[in-house]
């Protein structure tokens, strides 16, 4: 393991550190470490850097770490973490300018954050098409991209015969506008994606 110099690590990622506070419009440094927010979140089992720890190595400047990590992947933006802040640090908004950042660096998720990252994808394709999920074809996206085909087939029959989906999508009154809505968002973002 690499030893590293805290010092010359938080002097060398100094902006970073500024970047992610402005970007997540959150006070980073007044972290001071209580935990509250890993004891909270429910997904904290399932990441490679707990909801403290991000935040920390968002004060120390370890940028590559954070970007490569699942964490900022996994994270479900529930915002547990953020309603037990005593420092009123939304961790939520930390995580997603830390996936905004990854994803415009071209940092793709690895291991299994990268089927979150497809999933996320599929269902804005299905809401900017129809102006609301289409489950059907949320999951044939997602499964196609994926590479897992059959995944969740054994719920569709019964869930077909029930009533609960719709072969066929249906377009909600007002889908122009979200489609406008997400033309803007690509503006705003650069025209990626």
């Amino acid at each position: 393991m690499e030893l590293i110099n805290l010092n010359q690590s938080i002097n060398e990622n100094a902006d970073f550190t500024k970047k992610i506070g402005i970007e997540s419009g959150q006070p980073v440094q007044k972290c001071y470490q209580c935990g509250k927010c890993t004891a909270g979140c429910p997904v904290a089992f399932a990441m490679d850097y707990k909801p403290n720890q991000v935040i920390r190595m968002v004060q120390l400047g370890m940028k590559d770490e954070l970007l490569k990590s699942n964490t900022i992947w996994i994270c479900s933006s529930c915002s547990t973490c953020s309603t037990r802040c005593p420092c009123n640090v939304e961790v939520a908004n930390v995580m997603e300018a830390l996936r905004i950042m990854a994803w415009k660096s071209g940092t793709a998720p690895a291991g299994k954050a990268k089927y979150v990252e497809v999933m996320y994808d599929a269902l804005l394709g299905t809401v900017e098409k129809y102006g609301r999920t289409f489950e059907v074809g949320l999951v044939l996206q997602n499964n196609l991209k994926s590479g897992k085909l059959f995944n969740g087939a054994d719920m569709g029959l019964p869930m077909f015969q029930k009533g609960k989906l719709r072969l066929t999508p249906t377009k909600v009154q007002g889908a122009a506008e979200v489609a406008r809505i997400f033309a803007e968002a690509r503006k705003m973002e650069g025209g990626v994606k």
